[in-house]
C-alpha cells in the first residue's frame, strides 16, 4: 500500500509498504516515521530541512546537486522505485540548481514531485509518461500562479493533480487551492494523509 501525508507547505511523507520518503522536508508535523529516503528538490530552507526526519540505518539522502551531473540529469532505482530528476526552473529558480522528481513504483504507478517551479519545456512530454498524481506549486510569489499551475496540469494529464506550495509563510491556504479547477483537481489539507493506487 502507498500513501501520501501531506504535511504543508511543499513537504510530503510517501510510504511505499515498507519504504518510507521524505520530499523537501521542513513544514508541519510527522516527521517521526523513520526515512529510508530523503529527496530535496533544490536548496532554499524552505526545502532543505533534512535533520527533522528520523532516519532507519543507511537512510540515504538525495538533493538536487546528486540529480545534476555535469548538465545531466541522474535517474537511480531505490527499493524497486525507479526515481527521475526531471525540470524544474523559473526567475527564482535557476535550472542547474533545481529539479522535480518523478517516482515510478513496481506496480506502475507514477508520482511527480514538481518543486519549486513554473511550467517547463520538458512538462509537454509528461503525457506519454501517464502520471498518476502531480503534485504542483501554485504560490504566485516564488513559483508559477493558480492559473499558470492549471495550465501545467493540463498539459501534463496527471489522472490527479493536488495544488501545493499554495501560501509561502503558511501551511496551506484552502481558499486559494479551491481555485485551482482542472479534471482531476483534488485538495489536500497539511496534517492529511491519502492512498496512491
Amino acid at each position: 500500500m502507498k500513501k501520501i501525508l501531506y504535511q504543508g507547505h511543499g513537504s510530503l511523507r510517501l510510504t511505499a509498504d515498507d519504504t518510507v520518503i521524505y520530499i523537501d522536508p521542513y513544514a508541519g508535523e510527522g516527521y517521526d516515521v523513520p526515512a529510508d529516503l530523503i529527496l530535496v528538490t533544490h536548496q532554499h530552507y524552505d526545502h532543505t530541512a533534512i535533520d527533522k526526519p528520523a532516519k532507519k540505518q543507511g537512510c540515504k539522502i538525495f538533493q538536487n546537486m546528486d540529480a545534476i551531473k555535469d548538465g545531466k540529469y541522474v535517474s537511480f532505482d531505490f527499493n524497486g522505485i525507479h526515481i527521475e530528476p526531471v525540470q524544474a526552473y523559473n526567475k527564482n529558480h535557476p535550472i542547474d540548481e533545481c529539479v522535480g522528481y518523478i517516482l515510478t513504483f513496481s506496480d506502475g504507478i507514477k508520482v511527480y514531485f514538481a518543486g519549486d517551479t513554473s511550467k517547463t519545456e520538458q512538462m509537454k512530454t509528461f503525457a506519454d509518461k501517464k502520471l498518476d498524481y502531480a503534485f504542483l506549486p501554485a504560490d504566485g510569489i516564488y513559483n508559477m500562479d493558480i492559473p499558470e499551475a492549471m495550465e501545467c496540469a493540463d498539459i501534463i494529464k496527471a489522472k490527479t493533480t493536488f495544488p501545493i506550495h499554495i501560501a509561502p509563510g503558511k501551511l496551506f491556504d484552502r481558499e486559494r487551492a479551491e481555485r485551482f479547477k482542472v479534471n482531476g483537481a483534488r485538495i489536500i489539507e497539511p496534517g492529511e494523509e491519502t492512498e496512491l493506487g
